[in-house]
């Protein structure tokens, strides 16, 4: 089997919206309306806002056009840099609050089993 996410993947985008039209009308009006460049938020803080979510979610497709997109809007190396350790640090904190109801449901656990004996 060949490789994940190879950057030829992106050549499937059109006819993935051909079969399912609809869907993939309402994503890309979403998407656009994301990148929009009218916004009260400038189109470089949009690209590194989106480089920071697809960092989180670990899209390589995302990483791959909104690296490219952040270059074109003006974003530098310096504040790529920082937006990949946002990025961590914001991911690291989930970890954290996910890591608190896990306490929470392992007392619960240790609760309901001394309720057993």
């Amino acid at each position: 089997m060949s490789g994940y996410q190879a950057p030829e993947d992106l050549e499937y985008a059109q006819a993935l919206v051909k079969l399912a039209p609809r869907e993939a009308q309402a994503f890309l009006g979403l998407k656009k309306a994301a990148e929009r460049a009218d916004g009260l938020i400038p189109p470089k803080y949009r690209e590194l806002m989106s480089m920071a979510v697809a960092l989180t979610t670990q899209c390589a497709y995302c990483i791959d056009v909104h690296s490219r997109n952040a270059l074109k809007e003006g974003a530098t190396r310096e504040e790529m840099a920082e937006t990949v350790f946002i990025a961590a640090a914001l991911r690291a904190g989930a970890a954290v609050g996910h890591g608190l109801l896990a306490m929470r449901l392992f007392d619960e656990a240790v609760s309901a089993q001394a309720g057993e004996s």
